[in-house]
């Protein structure tokens, strides 16, 4: 059996071609496939279950279909989708879970999160993460008109475009130090997460002993996945045609 991992597709009407990737994916994952885990940014945007549009909404049925068809999927909110709720969790056929959460992967306890709490060092985001992540925010948020948080939205994205590149990439990676300290928290020697669109596998030690920290990459001129059984796991690229 084999268990699935993507993070970070950041989905829009505007790039088809991750659209097109997705969706020859979730037609055609391969064998054997037991669970497929999505770790945020699935979206670029999410205004809120009632904001869905014609484009999200054929992504929700092929999740749904794929969900019917091979195996469950498991959701968990990004910093770009974190207003998706129940309502679209019944369209796709989804589980959200909570960040972080642990799963047994074939024997191994492994922590999954999507990895924006561990960039420490970005201290303006951290907290607009607090604020965001707090429920009480997130139901008054909710509560706005539709157009003002879409408006609000794209202020945002804005933003963030201008930002990013000021952004040193120390301050927009994780720190070494809060990884070990979240692991060793939730007792796990192997950490998957995405958000940094840093792909790789990291060798680290975690309570005296060797553990793994393994980075899920971003749909952007490349796909990424994580292929995960009883025996291995295999983080892979492939092409997305334009």
């Amino acid at each position: 059996m084999t268990t699935l991992f993507i993070s970070d597709l950041h989905l829009q009407e505007e790039r088809p071609e991750i659209a097109r990737a997705l969706l020859n994916l979730l037609a055609d994952p391969g064998k054997n496939v037991e669970a497929l885990y999505i770790l945020g940014d699935f979206f670029e945007y999410w205004v809120g279950d009632d904001g869905i549009t014609p484009f999200q909404d054929k992504i929700a049925h092929a999740v749904k279909k794929f969900s019917e068809t091979f195996a469950p999927v498991y959701f968990m909110h990004g910093n770009r989708d974190l207003l998706i709720g129940n309502q679209f969790a019944h369209q796709a056929g989804c589980t959200i879970l909570k960040d972080p959460c642990i799963i047994d992967l074939y024997g191994e306890p492994t922590l999954l999160m999507h990895g924006d709490s561990l960039c420490t060092l970005d201290v303006a985001y951290q907290r607009f993460r607090r604020a965001t992540r707090n429920p009480i925010i997130r139901w008054l948020l909710l509560k706005l008109p539709l157009s003002y948080r879409i408006s609000s939205i794209r202020k945002l994205r804005s933003n963030s475009a201008k930002q990013g590149p000021m952004k040193s990439r120390d301050i927009m990676d994780v720190t070494s130090d809060e990884v070990i300290k979240t692991m060793e928290k939730h007792n796990c020697q192997r950490l998957i997460h995405g958000h940094t669109h840093r792909p790789d596998r990291h060798t680290i030690t975690v309570n005296g002993k060797p553990a793994e920290r393994i980075v899920l990459g971003d749909w952007e001129k490349q796909g990424w996945i994580l292929r995960s059984d009883d025996k291995s796991l295999e983080l892979k690229s492939f092409p997305i045609n334009q």
